[in-house]
Formats: C-alpha cells, sequence, structure tokens
C-alpha cells in the first residue's frame, strides 16, 4: 500500500469516538467499550464497524473485530485493486480508493465468527445497515458498494477456512507424532522412557 494509500485509510480517524458512536445509538459504558475498541481501527472503515457496533453489536462492538483488522493485509488491498480495477463492476466515475470501504468491511465480515454458519445473503443485511447516511455521502450508495463488499467476504472466508484447515491438520500430525512417541516408550528399555512426555520424546513434544 502506498502513501497516499495509507494516508487515505488513515484520514477519517478522528470521526471514530465513542462520542459518535454514542450519537448513532451506542449508550453509556457500552458507548465507551466500543469506542475504546474502535478507537485504534482509522479511516472509513472504522466509521462503518463503529455503526455496525452500534446498530448490531456482538463481535463488532468487541476487541475482537479491530484485531482482525490486522487480516486485512497489503497484499489483500492489492489483490482487491487489481480486481476492482479489471472488475466489469467498477463504477467509471470512483477509484478504488473510493470503494475500499467496501472491500474492508466484507473482509472484516469474513472473519466474525457470529457468521460463521451465514452465507452472504444472510450477512449483508447487517453490513447494509453499517454502511450509514455519512457513509453513502463519502463512498456512494450500498447497492453499488455491496459486489465489492461481498467479494471482500468470499476471499477472507475462504482464508479463514484454509486457515481453520491447516491447524486441524497441524494438530493430527501432533497427536500422530505423541502416539509414535508413546509406543516407543512401550518397547524402549531405557528406564526414562514412559508414556507421555518425557526426556527421550522429540524436543517439541517437551515444549
Amino acid at each position: 500500500m502506498d502513501t497516499a494509500d495509507r494516508h487515505d485509510v488513515r484520514h477519517d480517524h478522528d470521526d471514530v469516538t465513542a462520542g459518535k458512536l454514542a450519537a448513532e445509538g451506542v449508550g453509556g459504558a457500552a458507548a465507551g467499550a466500543a469506542g475504546a475498541a474502535i478507537g485504534a481501527m482509522a479511516g472509513p472503515v472504522g466509521m462503518i464497524v463503529g455503526g455496525l457496533a452500534g446498530i448490531v453489536g456482538g463481535w463488532w462492538a468487541g476487541k475482537a473485530a479491530t484485531e482482525s483488522s490486522r487480516h486485512y493485509t497489503p497484499d489483500d488491498d492489492r489483490y482487491y485493486r487489481d480486481k476492482y480495477e479489471s472488475s466489469p463492476s467498477r463504477i467509471a466515475d470512483r477509484s478504488f480508493d473510493d470503494v475500499r470501504p467496501a472491500y474492508q468491511v466484507g473482509h472484516l465480515a469474513g472473519r466474525n465468527p457470529d457468521y460463521k454458519e451465514r452465507e452472504w445473503d444472510a450477512v449483508e443485511p447487517d453490513l447494509q445497515r453499517g454502511w450509514t447516511d455519512e457513509v453513502r455521502q463519502k463512498h456512494g450508495e450500498w447497492d453499488a458498494a455491496r459486489p465489492f463488499a461481498r467479494d471482500g467476504f468470499a476471499r477472507s472466508r475462504a482464508a479463514a477456512a484454509g486457515s481453520a484447515a491447516a491447524g486441524v491438520a497441524r494438530d493430527t500430525e501432533r497427536k500422530i507424532a505423541n502416539a509414535a512417541d508413546d509406543l516407543k516408550d512401550r518397547v524402549d528399555g531405557n528406564p526414562a522412557s514412559r508414556p507421555g512426555p518425557d526426556p527421550t520424546d522429540r524436543p517439541e513434544r517437551l515444549e
């Protein structure tokens, strides 16, 4: 992401405050908690997530939503830029910088565990509610933004599924290796060998 792009992502940071969230319907302590969690998420997407925190709540109002923003990487940004530039849905008078927030909020939605068992059609109404009047004024109507949010959701959901599958594979591999250690312990004449972690096992099992 170049300097201009980073500036674009950051420039609305001051708009995302607990006071703003309270004005949009997050009351009292909830506004404070949501504001603290979302304050670090700069730019238009922070404003959108702030709206979602107040309207939808749940994961969107917690720290996990902000932490998930790190999953939107420069590689993701380049991918979405290239996709937009070649998309038949590209909006004639809007650059990628104008539609980036749609990709970003869709990408974050793909990480939301509340949506794990839900397809795009079930998730979209929440995202549309977060696309407030203020966002529409700067980034266009939701109907124009939705194809880009959907692309972000699909890419992020696929990446999350891939990470989960890799985790399952690693866990299975670890269990197989542990079983091999335990089998060796049962036939080993070394007094230090015993089922479970012991000094004769592979080093990573002792960590």
